[in-house]
């Protein structure tokens, strides 16, 4: 059963959302506060996290921003009004998704069925793309620079399989995020994939393997090995 923990200080959210959660065989935890939280995660165990943006001790941004020093679980920002900026932020950060209050549980639990696919090891045989100065291991998820790992949030994995996976052909801004949310791309801002973009190419470099084609999107240029 997949573990899911919610940090808000909301101390009414956290029952009816875990009941409705159990229901599909998810394990939701609640922590109002952020210290209490990151104390739950590195005791380990989940699967993902889900953090409100408005929180005590420290906002959602830098309570993002403090979990992926030291990991790579998938995170939901929970964001008030559907406020773009907090979006643009919580994405910078390193979150794989946000989700504007009020929600409805069911979009939610969509949302985290979502992010956890991306980042589920494929059942099939060891699948690896070889490029000059970068391997891609599709099955483990993992990702190697010049012969050294490199941590990626799985969104950006997903992103980068992506283009690595068609080498030359142009993706669009909408091609990308309709792949990477497995949803029509009008309500999120087209900035949001810049912003994946730039933070992949920063964890990439010296490495100049992804392009933009003005006006048109992205393409891969690594070379074959």
């Amino acid at each position: 059963m997949p573990r899911l923990l919610l940090i808000d200080d909301d101390e009414q959210l956290g029952p009816p959302l875990a009941a409705y959660f159990k229901r599909f065989e998810f394990e939701l935890a609640h922590a109002a506060r952020p210290s209490a939280g990151l104390a739950l995660l590195r005791e380990g165990g989940f699967d993902a996290a889900i953090l409100d943006v408005m929180l005590p001790e420290m906002d959602g941004f830098e309570l993002c921003r403090t979990i992926r020093k030291d990991s790579s679980i998938p995170i939901v920002m929970l964001t008030a009004r559907g406020d773009v900026m907090d979006r643009v932020v919580g994405l910078e950060l390193g979150a794989d998704d946000y989700l504007p209050k009020p929600f409805e549980p069911r979009e939610l639990l969509a949302r985290i069925q979502t992010v956890l696919r991306r980042v589920a090891p494929a059942p099939a045989a060891a699948r690896q793309l070889r490029f000059e100065g970068l391997l891609i291991d599709l099955d483990r998820h993992a990702v190697q620079r010049q012969g050294e790992a490199v941590e990626l949030t799985g969104t950006e994995f997903e992103l980068l399989a992506m283009l690595a996976g068609a080498p030359g052909k142009v993706f669009s801004r909408d091609d990308i995020l309709e792949k990477l949310r497995g949803r029509s791309a009008e309500d999120i801002h087209s900035r949001a994939v810049d912003i994946l973009v730039s933070r992949l190419r920063r964890k990439l470099e010296p490495l100049d393997c992804i392009h933009t084609l003005r006006n048109a999107g992205y393409r891969f240029a690594g070379v074959r090995a």
